[in-house]
């Protein structure tokens, strides 16, 4: 079964910054789409932003584009989301998620939970002053 844990949320300022890790055991990360989503009380999960396989190209939503960034390091299996100029309407438990789904756009989409198979925990991101 593959397994996904996040990691790296926390308590920061309006403004600050954070990153978030997600490490994979029984698989290999570059061979999945990754996702990352997040949801916030009374709220719906959302995405937030995503990478393919292999070539790693990314997708932004509107509300992240410019101040999040998705990366990898395939050689610690392991997938990152970079948060600057947090806010506090980006407080939300986030969660990171794979797929092997393979879109006709050649980028990976977040639109769809249903594409991603497996999920993390989450981990809770709080931003406030």
């Amino acid at each position: 079964q593959l397994q996904l844990v996040e990691s790296g949320g926390g308590l920061v300022q309006p403004g600050g910054s954070l990153r978030l890790s997600c490490a994979a055991s029984r698989f290999t990360l570059n061979n999945y789409a990754i996702g990352w989503f997040r949801q916030a009380p009374g709220k719906e999960r959302e995405g937030v932003s995503c990478s393919n396989s292999g070539d790693g190209r990314a997708y932004y939503s509107d509300s992240v584009k410019g101040r999040f960034t998705i990366s990898r390091d395939n050689a610690k299996n392991t997938v990152y989301l970079q948060m600057n100029s947090l806010k506090p309407e980006d407080t939300a438990v986030y969660f990171c998620a794979a797929g092997r789904r393979v879109w006709n756009t050649n980028i990976c989409s977040i639109s769809d939970r249903d594409d991603y198979t497996s999920w993390g925990q989450g981990t809770q991101v709080t931003v406030s002053s």
